[in-house]
């Protein structure tokens, strides 16, 4: 805070000049350092904060979700850019099912009589919310077409835990139809849980509460949700796989082999809708039995109660079902030494309506990019590793455009792809970066290279002043304040990363500027171009801050003459996992105790309000003592070859020797981590420590096979997976010895 203030105060006093370029750049020579900087001062001066607002407007003119005209024009759009500026650019088709709605109907039918509007309505002061022959209706995708009449149960977020606090309170929702709030988990996670507990139908609504008056002025006069604005949005259980549901594995080509559509296991078995607060209100307000406990109530103005009781509601979707053409464009840039070495580049294309925010602004500034790119090769440079500029159709829907070029070209992918950079919507505020720890030290370089458009220091210290003031204790403040390296945080999935790095192992980076442009547009008819420029990105300064972070990475990826990949940090991080495993392993081992001890005392029957008839928990199974020494053992070998790899790398740039090999060996060495079989119960991912959790969604889970078995009290897959995530490691510590 205070180094911040400092700062700004002298750039007022015009006696502050921040030195923003490093001394050297990690895996180049001094000469070869030298002229990367020439060139990035080139790429820079060619990036335009203007023309990238007008590409946001361009682009998210009309409503182009994956299979719709706009959608078509979009991807045509995208590759005559890329033709114009030199790219040798192509579009790759798949077959992919993307179901639409053909029927909607919510109403109450006791104890009185409501329809649900299940409409947004245009606003003028909003020019492209106005084009509903064009606009995909409120739905969730991959909803199970439906039927349903049942009582309400009100479930929170509708997480695992909420359903235990409903069976502390004697509620069933077996039969039921419940109703949850959106946020703290992915979408998806849901209904995934609904149906689990027994629900015929879940319906899902954005509280007030969380993204709309009650932090600020609705839409149009500030950025937050309206009463009207509804999240759409995919349900797909992409914690099973994510991609076209009908071919997992496998590309979606025309002649592709397919599921029926019933046995696709990720996808969900009952009808949900997503509504507005404006729908949800009479429902709920309708609700008797219990109060809800204090921390599920939102913000609408009467008593939040969880039912069920006297209100019911009639629910009723189906679906189209249709195959649908998923447009991908693909550009590239021939290396002129290493054509076989790839680096990726990509952001989608497609949206749930006009998509200013999501995806149009990372897509802009990726297009930026690649103009500054074109132009560069005009003038004479050429990369000395082949640049791939993807744009991705059918993110939306589940990740699906990335995904199928993935799974279409997975073997040549293991040998070619050195990295995949990817980004999606961007805004005003502070560098978030997750990705492959050995990539920390490439990304820590550019980030303090980078300036940051509002306070003119560097978008490292932008970020770590941001998270000096998060962190919760002085402790972690200091530890936060001292920090010389960007936080690189783990992928979990909810963007195109995921099939690279957790299906094929290959390194990855999402890079994206956000914190200062909140709102509650997301997903609904007023991401739009209006909202964007008054609320997210006013300047379009920070695409530009995106270009220039994302175009370093992939112009210093594909131009360095050793890799700089530092598996140091890779130990490190899985160093800091396995420490935290324990530590939550003895955590639970003496709650657990403590837990049964209060129970078999009678101590809750005593504290608990007789008349509130509340159920007393049950007694859980002792937490066992887990042998995590096979683990600890892996580590030491990883933090021995880590080392030594490190020494390697650096004598080759002392001795400046040829880098080729050692650099197609650092570029796969990430795939050493891949578990053959996959996780339990969801093979398609392999990577051992990063995953999507299997009731988080988007958020990751490091160490997920091992982590998710000791929350689910399975001792024995405990143990199995220690042992598979220990000899992943191992096989990176012996493959590392080879350098």
């Amino acid at each position: 805070m205070r180094k911040i203030v400092v700062s700004s105060l002298l750039v007022m006093l015009g006696v502050y000049q921040p030195v923003l370029a490093q001394k050297s750049i990690t895996g180049f020579t001094d000469k070869t350092g030298t002229d990367q900087k020439q060139l990035e001062q080139k790429f820079d001066a060619l990036l335009s904060a203007q023309r990238i607002g007008q590409t946001i407007k361009e682009l998210s003119a009309v409503p182009h979700h994956v299979g719709s005209p706009g959608g078509k024009a979009v991807a045509e759009n995208i590759l005559a850019k890329y033709k114009s500026w030199g790219w040798d650019a192509k579009i790759e088709t798949y077959q992919v099912l993307f179901p639409t709605p053909k029927t909607r109907v919510l109403e109450m039918t006791s104890p009185t009589i409501y329809k649900a509007l299940l409409k947004e309505p245009a606003l003028k002061e909003d020019r492209t919310s106005d084009q509903p022959a064009d606009q995909l209706p409120t739905y969730n995708a991959w909803s199970a077409d439906g039927d349903v009449t049942g009582e309400v149960v009100f479930v929170n977020y509708g997480l695992p835990e909420d359903y235990e606090k409903l069976e502390s309170l004697g509620i069933n929702v077996k039969g039921k139809i419940v109703i949850a709030k959106y946020g703290h988990s992915w979408r998806g996670i849901k209904p995934k849980v609904a149906q689990e507990h027994g629900a015929i139908g879940c319906i899902i609504y954005s509280d007030p509460k969380d993204d709309g008056f009650v932090q600020g002025d609705v839409y149009p006069k500030g950025a937050y949700k309206n009463e009207y604005g509804v999240q759409r949005g995919s349900i797909m259980d992409m914690v099973i796989y994510p991609g076209d549901p009908l071919t997992p594995n496998i590309g979606a080509t025309e002649n592709a082999k397919r599921l029926d559509r019933l046995e696709a296991p990720n996808l969900l078995k009952i009808p949900v809708l997503p509504i507005s607060y404006h729908d949800a209100q009479p429902l709920l307000e309708a609700l008797d039995g219990p109060v809800a406990p204090d921390s599920w109530r939102g913000g609408l103005p009467f008593t939040y109660h969880v039912g069920p009781g006297k209100t019911k509601v009639h629910l009723k979707v189906d679906f189209d079902w249709k195959l649908r053409p998923a447009y991908d464009v693909i550009a590239r840039i021939k290396g002129s030494q290493f054509p076989d070495e790839w680096v990726i580049r990509g952001n989608h294309h497609d949206a749930w309506v006009n998509g200013a925010n999501d995806p149009i602004s990372g897509q802009a500034a990726l297009l930026e990019e690649a103009q500054a790119i074109g132009q560069l090769v005009k003038t004479g440079w050429k990369p000395k590793r082949t640049l791939v500029y993807c744009a991705w159709d059918a993110e939306e829907p589940g990740l699906i455009g990335s995904t199928e070029w993935v799974e279409d070209h997975a073997a040549e992918l293991q040998q070619k792809a050195v990295v995949y950079i990817n980004s999606d919507s961007n805004g005003r505020g502070f560098l978030g970066v997750e990705g492959s720890h050995a990539l920390e030290t490439l990304i820590t370089e550019i980030s303090k290279d980078v300036e940051d458009p509002q306070t003119k220091v560097s978008v490292f210290d932008r970020a770590k002043a941001s998270n000096t003031i998060a962190a919760s204790s002085a402790k972690d403040k200091k530890e936060a304040m001292g920090k010389t390296t960007i936080t690189v945080n783990a992928m979990g999935s909810g963007s195109d990363y995921s099939s690279f790095i957790q299906h094929l192992g290959i390194p990855s980076l999402d890079l994206g500027f956000g914190g200062e442009n909140e709102g509650g547009e997301y997903h609904s008819i007023y991401d739009s171009y209006d909202d964007y420029q008054r609320f997210k990105d006013p300047t379009f300064e920070y695409g530009v801050a995106l270009s220039k972070t994302a175009g370093r990475a992939a112009l210093r990826m594909a131009d360095a003459d050793a890799l700089p990949f530092d598996f140091r940090s890779l130990y490190k991080a899985a160093n800091g996992y396995v420490k935290d495993l324990m530590s939550k392993t003895d955590q639970m081992r003496e709650t657990t105790a403590t837990e049964n001890e209060i129970i078999l005392a009678n101590t809750y029957a005593l504290a608990n309000d007789p008349k509130e008839k509340l159920k007393i928990p049950s007694v859980k199974t002792e937490v066992p003592y887990i042998d995590f020494s096979p683990l600890q053992n892996a580590l030491a070998e990883l933090e021995k070859s880590t080392n030594r790899a490190s020494e390697v790398w650096s004598k080759s740039m002392v001795d400046n020797t040829d880098h080729a090999a050692m650099n197609k060996a650092l570029y796969r060495a990430e795939q050493q981590l891949l578990a053959p079989q996959g996780l339990p119960r969801r093979s398609w991912y392999k990577h051992t420590l990063y995953a999507p959790g299997f009731y988080t969604g988007y958020g990751v889970k490091t160490i997920p096979g091992v982590r998710e078995a000791i929350e689910q009290r399975n001792w024995k897959e405990v143990t199995e997976q220690v042992n598979v995530v220990s000899i992943a490691i191992l096989n990176l510590a012996v493959y590392l010895q080879k350098l």
